[in-house]
């Protein structure tokens, strides 16, 4: 029986020296079916050329625009679905370095029932290479919110099993392709931020599972692209966990974390920015919740309860 075949796609904006870490790492995997394609996602800086030029086994799959992390692979993902044939798709990110078996143990894990649609492992961190990052989220039942698992914490084989999680991070995340022609690819209306969270919690909404595979590993130098701290991700995690939460949490929950984030973003987030000079961030704060604040207000679902 032939092993399903994998795609991995590493999507790529003008991100070309991060790919000598992940380009390598990932074509130097012990699974024996599978591609490696970045997708240059409008780049500049001549993407397209140096994949080519330095790694001839993987493919440049290139968009001329920049459609955003969340359409830019949902570019990437048509192309391997359905004109590849791809039985799974692993969406990484091109600033990370991938253990050897990553891909096997993924798939190992995802191969154990049907119903698991999506999969992830140990991400830990590339300059602290014994600390986590994430193994997958946990959810906070009174808001919803999730948050990373064993974030900080050193490796002592405290997470050995593969076991169902709540959401997890899409930093590598093996996506089974019943997910995509049941579900769809991630919602473009997130742009960049919380676009995995809600395409999970649309699956399960199917029937798919999440899932952690504990022989899965890889190593991440962390939002290299946009900036950690950057005021444009604060922006986007401020607006898309609010819409993420009401369209997929009980009004209570969506309640609860709308006043908590009104008073730690919206009045003392922005309030400690704006005196420490950081006044884009400020900005950010503001602007993040109330674009989220308005799209729920627009939703014709939204009714009083979901704020008492």
């Amino acid at each position: 029986m032939n092993a399903p075949k994998v795609i991995v796609l590493i999507l790529s904006y003008d991100g070309k020296s991060l790919l000598d870490d992940a380009v390598p790492s990932y074509l130097a995997n012990d699974y024996s079916n599978f591609e490696v394609i970045v997708v240059d996602n409008g780049s500049a800086d001549g993407t397209k050329a140096y994949v080519e030029e330095n790694w001839p086994e993987a493919e440049v799959y290139r968009s001329e625009q920049n459609l955003g992390y969340s359409g830019g692979f949902n570019f990437g993902l048509a192309y391997a679905f359905r004109q590849r044939g791809a039985d799974y798709v692993l969406i990484t990110n091109n600033d990370v370095k991938a253990d050897p078996q990553a891909v096997s143990a993924l798939v190992k894990t995802a191969e154990q029932r049907e119903t698991i649609g999506f999969v992830t492992g140990k991400v830990f961190y590339f300059d602290a290479p014994e600390l986590f990052q994430t193994a997958g989220y946990t959810e906070d039942p009174l808001t919803g919110m999730v948050q990373h698992r064993g974030q900080k914490e050193a490796d002592r084989g405290q997470y050995a099993q593969d076991e169902p999680l709540v959401s997890s991070d899409d930093v590598f995340m093996l996506v089974r392709r019943e997910v995509y022609e049941q579900v769809g690819g991630y919602d473009t209306n997130f742009f960049i931020q919380g676009e995995q969270w809600d395409w999970q919690e649309r699956g399960k909404k199917k029937g798919f599972e999440v899932y952690f595979s504990a022989g899965a590993k890889i190593w991440h130098k962390e939002s290299m692209t946009i900036g950690r701290t950057s005021a444009f991700k604060l922006f986007y995690d401020l607006r898309n966990n609010l819409i993420v939460i009401f369209e997929h949490k009980s009004a209570r929950q969506f309640g609860r974390y709308f006043w908590k984030s009104f008073k730690e973003q919206f009045i003392i987030g922005s309030l400690k920015h704006f005196l420490k000079g950081r006044f884009k961030h400020a900005y950010s704060s503001v602007a993040g919740f109330l674009s989220g604040f308005m799209w729920v207000l627009r939703d014709r679902r939204t009714t009083l309860r979901h704020f008492i």
